[in-house]
C-alpha cells in the first residue's frame, strides 16, 4: 500500500441499487444502509444527493440509485471492504452476473488517498463473487454514476493515482455516459 501525494484524509464510498430489498426500493434500502453503518463502526460524516441512473451493463434492467458518502472509520481498508461486503449480504446482495441487478452494491472508492494496485483478472472475464481490494476503486474513472455525486460530495477531491481533478474526470467522459442520469431531490 502506497499513500498518494493527493490525498485528503478521506474514505469515499459509493452506494447503489435497482432492486427492491427488505427495506423497500432501492433509495429506501440506501438509506436503511447508513442507517446501519453505526452499529458496524462506520460514521457517516458527508453524504451526495441520491441519483437515478441507467444501467451500464449488457443486461436489460432498471434504473439503479446511486450516491456517495464520507465516512469515518478506524479499520484498515481490507477489513473495511469485508465490512461492506457483510453490509450487502444483509440487505440480500446476490453475486449471480458482473454487473447484474443488485438490491445494494457498496464500493470503496478512496481511502485517504491510499494506493493498493488491481490484482488479478476484472471486467467481463471475472467470475461471480467480490474482487479483491484495489484503491482507488478502478472502474470509479469510467463511471459517471459515481462521478457526478462524488463531484456534489468533495468537489475539490483529486484521484490520488493521477492528481486528476473530479471535473476533469467528468469531462473526459463520453457524452452518453452523462445521458438519463437524474439528479433526485435532496
Amino acid at each position: 500500500m502506497k499513500q498518494s501525494a493527493a490525498t485528503t484524509g478521506r474514505v469515499l464510498v459509493a452506494l447503489g441499487g435497482n432492486l427492491a430489498s427488505s427495506s423497500g426500493e432501492p433509495h429506501r434500502t440506501i438509506e436503511a444502509a447508513l442507517r446501519i453503518f453505526p452499529a458496524f463502526g462506520l460514521r457517516v460524516s458527508r453524504r451526495a444527493p441520491l441519483y437515478r441512473t441507467p444501467p451500464v451493463s449488457k443486461y436489460i434492467q432498471d434504473n439503479y440509485v446511486n450516491t456517495v458518502v464520507e465516512i469515518e472509520v478506524a479499520v484498515p481498508p481490507a477489513s473495511l471492504l469485508a465490512v461492506l461486503h457483510r453490509i450487502e449480504d444483509l440487505f440480500g446482495r446476490v453475486r449471480r452476473d458482473r454487473w447484474g441487478a443488485r438490491t445494494l452494491d457498496l464500493d470503496l472508492l478512496d481511502y485517504r488517498g491510499v494506493i493498493v494496485p488491481a490484482s488479478g483478472l476484472r471486467g467481463p472475464e471475472v467470475g461471480i463473487g467480490p474482487l479483491p481490494l484495489a484503491l482507488p476503486h478502478p472502474g470509479m474513472t469510467e463511471r459517471a454514476f459515481v462521478l457526478l455525486p462524488l463531484r456534489d460530495l468533495a468537489p475539490g477531491w483529486h484521484h490520488p493515482v493521477t492528481g486528476e481533478p473530479i471535473d476533469q474526470l467528468i469531462r473526459r467522459l463520453p457524452a452518453a455516459a452523462l445521458g438519463g442520469i437524474v439528479r433526485l431531490v435532496d
